[in-house]
């Protein structure tokens, strides 16, 4: 099995009505294996970000324990202080999460 190439697995957002994330339900790297869900804040998402984690899209596969399917990675658009979610290509100048479920 290889070894999985991401940090953090964001399954679903849930945003305000500013169209701003305001907080991601994921699942976190523990050393070989991931945690169960976890509430991270968008602060929480960015600064992972900023630490050079790599955070993707996906959802956890029935049955397979740390087995993910992933679709998209997330990244951090714009300037700094005033940073956008983005998943997919292009920038942004609010949050885009296309893609990913609404909570």
């Amino acid at each position: 099995m290889a070894k999985a190439k991401f940090d953090v697995v964001i399954e679903a957002v849930h945003q305000k009505s500013s169209r701003e994330v305001a907080w991601a339900r994921a699942y976190e790297r523990r050393g070989p294996t991931f945690s169960d869900h976890v509430l991270l804040s968008r602060q929480e998402v960015v600064a992972r970000l900023k630490q050079g984690k790599k955070i993707v899209v996906g959802k956890r596969l029935p049955q397979l324990a740390s087995t993910f399917e992933v679709t998209h990675p997330v990244r951090l658009a714009g300037e700094p202080g005033a940073e956008a979610l983005v998943v997919g290509e292009g920038d942004a100048e609010h949050d885009r999460m296309d893609g990913v479920p609404l909570i």
